[in-house]
């Protein structure tokens, strides 16, 4: 319905290319309402989350000065996926104050973003 392409998936998740930005949407077993959790590259991720992708320099300044801070919380602390595979990119989730699960991803070249 809204063009968007297809990015990296599995079996229970897929990335979209939404105008330039990556939606992503994981299956859910039922309808709960509420979170779960999903898999990506073997690591658990909160359902739903809000993603943004970051150049990487940005979002190694981004994640020193979260680790910096005592008041973060923490859902997956940085890290790299897909290491070494098309779409390789760091990544760290975090919880803002009103609950929500934020995600921010960092890339070396955006063109990497919907690489599979």
């Amino acid at each position: 319905v809204l063009g968007c392409a297809i990015g990296r998936s599995s079996a229970t998740w897929v990335d979209f290319d939404l105008y330039g930005h990556q939606m992503s949407a994981h299956l859910r077993p039922q309808a709960a309402q509420a979170p779960s959790d999903g898999r990506v590259d073997g690591i658990v991720v909160p359902i739903p989350h809000f993603g943004a992708v970051l150049l990487m320099d940005d979002w190694q300044r981004l994640a020193t000065r979260l680790e910096a801070r005592d008041d973060i919380d923490w859902l997956e602390r940085p890290m790299v996926r897909f290491k070494g595979e098309p779409g390789e990119q760091a990544t760290l989730f975090i919880r803002d104050p009103s609950g929500n699960a934020l995600e921010f991803k960092g890339f070396r070249s955006l063109e990497q973003v919907f690489a599979h």
